[in-house]
């Protein structure tokens, strides 16, 4: 048996002319296998990243085509690497480059593709949390929980939110994402405490991952 202490990625880029360039190891936090969470930087050591880093280059290395790649990988409680599978395509893991890195992985993902230069992919702030907006609830029910957690994420600085505009609203189903950049991942913790706290509430524990949130909400109207 393998013990696993917690599950990393890497986005790796590769362009036309085979030049590859990796943004900086993630913490991807799953339940009930969905990622829930992505911070970056990882909080593992610079041993860690790098072993990280380097058995996403080699996987990205062995394989043809241009594009993002997103590299799953799992750290085990003694301290090995182990790959888990290989995404070809923009991923969930790499949505807070968005506002976190000097190049998204979708700006990096289009020049790979059509051979322009990679651009750079290192992070322009010290910290990230993004977090992925799942369905609570079915219809109707569904987007008045959006509506409340619209309110908390915009009054939270440095958050930014995503809506992915689909039109069915079902429990467990990735409507949207929230990034949060900040000073210190201590910090960005903190807001996202504060988004997902009950309304009302005093609590700063999470509580169970909400629906989607966007500056332009449809919310039917109840009978």
């Amino acid at each position: 048996m393998v013990f696993l202490n917690s599950e990393l990625a890497v986005i790796v880029a590769r362009g036309r002319d085979n030049s590859i360039l990796c943004y900086p190891v993630v913490e991807t936090i799953h339940k009930e296998n969905i990622c829930h969470i992505v911070k970056a930087p990882a909080n593992v050591s610079w041993d860690i990243r790098k072993h990280a880093t380097d058995v996403a280059y080699k996987a990205v290395s062995s394989l043809e085509g241009a594009g993002v790649f997103a590299v799953e990988l799992f750290l085990t409680g003694d301290g090995q690497i182990l790959l888990n599978e290989v995404a070809p395509r923009p991923h969930n893991s790499g949505h807070h480059t968005i506002e976190s890195c000097y190049t998204s992985q979708f700006e990096q993902h289009l020049r790979a593709v059509v051979g322009l230069p990679l651009g750079e992919p290192s992070m322009k702030t010290p910290a990230v949390v993004m977090y992925n907006i799942l369905g609570e609830d079915e219809g109707v029910p569904g987007f008045i929980l959006a509506h409340q957690l619209i309110r908390r994420a915009l009054g939270i600085p440095g958050a930014t939110v995503h809506w992915y505009d689909k039109p069915e609203m079902r429990k467990q189903r990735k409507m949207g994402h929230v990034t949060i950049v900040g000073p210190s991942m201590g910090d960005v913790e903190e807001r996202l405490k504060s988004i997902l706290k009950e309304e009302g509430s005093d609590c700063q524990a999470a509580v169970t991952p909400r629906v989607g949130i966007i500056i332009f909400l449809y919310v039917p109207v109840l009978p």
